[in-house]
């Protein structure tokens, strides 16, 4: 698994790594039963902490998008265990709404956007 960082970014690195795996599940890059790599293999291959991996790996956990088991490790979650949209994700696309509202695209020009931006993620 190849994940990229931005270093610049200030979207913490735990946060990033569980944003890629949230969007490989997503975009069936990562399928459900498939096994992730260990914390410390995650951690070598992309250069960061163990403690990163392991903080990423713990949210994504609590979230539902992934189980863990002491011998069989980290493996993507079985669609029976969705995760519910938490309230903070829905208020981060009102808020992205807004934003792009208030950069002047209308209903339509949103509307066609998230059309694309869907099947581009595979829906």
């Amino acid at each position: 698994m190849i994940l990229k960082f931005d270093f610049s970014s200030d979207i913490p690195l735990y946060m990033q790594t569980r944003n890629q795996i949230v969007i490989g599940i997503a975009e069936g890059n990562l399928t459900p039963g498939e096994k992730l790599p260990t914390v410390r293999a995650l951690a070598e291959e992309s250069g960061i902490n163990m403690m990163t991996v392991s903080k990423a790996y713990n949210l994504l956990k609590q979230e539902g998008y992934i189980t863990t088991d002491r011998r069989k490790g980290a493996t993507v979650a079985h669609n029976g265990n969705q995760p519910q949209v938490k309230e903070e994700t829905i208020n981060a696309l009102r808020l992205h709404l807004s934003e792009l509202r208030l950069a002047g695209l209308t209903k339509q020009q949103i509307t066609e956007l998230l059309e694309t931006l869907c099947e581009e993620a595979g829906l």
